[in-house]
């Protein structure tokens, strides 16, 4: 018998392979293809004779892969997967060689993750633009896809169910104090804690209605002293002396050297996750952006509510 001859393989016979492998019956397989039960069978037929082996069993239990027939199967499941990976690239250069991405995210998101994800997308694709819209409350970014003027979003997860969410990162909590020379210990007390004026952002920010969210699982309040928008300004205010902050990692970067970091006495952390509509119709430049994105911050476990 004479080696296979890749050569002589055929697409066709590779599809009916994999769907029989899935649906476990000829006829199944043929409905799903829409093809007669004699093509495929046929197909398959061939399919054998060419490699020379068998690759199901045939019986009451209807088709059953043989073992070398299961390490077949998984080669021609890949090979399925890389044809359509093929035409969805192709698909995508007929519209990447102009367009724009519209993008909605907060402010650490903006300064700290999409720099690198544009400058990368930018080498591939020069000809598409990227607008980013910043926003101070994570609520807004998911109304502004809603209403149409952005196709990605960068929220905190979990999100609404009209959106399709990828999680990024977990943003651990910090606790931010001014400058000593006496060691603190981390994580605080609540009455360590207690003992700085507390420096936080306004009451209507997204960012602090979060972070009171996740206290009150806790069954703990927060008191500040001051109420100030900028994160730039809380830091140099704490720098200076005049309280702590509580602030998320990533927000808080890079962080002023001369401050003392501690732990909060319980885990707290923002989780950072990027959305689209779920019935959204989206154009070939963000579906490239997004293939971006994910090679660089791979997808974790997307957050829904339930």
């Amino acid at each position: 018998m004479g080696k296979a001859d890749p050569h002589r393989l055929k697409l066709s016979q590779l599809r009916a392979l994999v769907a029989i492998a899935d649906t476990g019956s000829f006829s199944e397989a043929a409905l799903d293809m829409d093809l007669s039960q004699s093509a495929v069978s046929h197909a398959i037929a061939t399919l054998e004779e060419e490699l020379g082996v068998s690759l199901f069993t045939r019986g009451r239990q209807g088709a059953v892969l043989t073992p070398v027939g299961e390490q077949i199967a998984t080669e021609a499941r890949q090979i399925m997967k890389s044809l359509h990976s093929l035409c969805h690239q192709a698909d995508l250069a007929k519209g990447l060689q102009n367009g724009e991405v519209r993008i909605a995210a907060f402010r650490s998101v903006a300064t700290h993750i999409l720099p690198r994800v544009i400058r990368q997308f930018r080498e591939q694709y020069p000809g598409i633009t990227i607008a980013i819209d910043e926003k101070a409350h994570f609520e807004t970014v998911e109304e502004e896809l809603r209403q149409g003027q952005a196709e990605v979003g960068f929220t905190y997860l979990p999100t609404k169910d009209d959106f399709e969410a990828w999680e990024l990162l977990r943003d651990r909590y910090i606790v931010l104090l001014p400058p000593t020379a006496q060691p603190i210990p981390t994580p605080l007390s609540w009455d360590d804690l207690s003992a700085y004026p507390l420096i936080l952002s306004p009451p209507d920010d997204g960012h602090r209605q979060y972070l009171e969210r996740l206290l009150q699982h806790h069954q703990q309040r927060l008191k500040p002293a001051y109420a100030v928008r900028e994160d730039s300004t809380i830091l140099s205010m704490v720098e200076q002396g005049l309280g702590a902050t509580i602030m998320p990692r990533l927000a808080a970067e890079p962080l002023p050297p001369r401050l003392q970091v501690a732990d909060l006495p319980i885990t707290l952390e923002r989780i950072i996750g990027v959305i689209v509509l779920k019935e959204g119709l989206l154009p070939p430049p963000v579906y490239a952006f997004l293939e971006t994105l994910h090679t660089i911050w791979p997808p974790l476990k997307a957050g829904q509510n339930p």
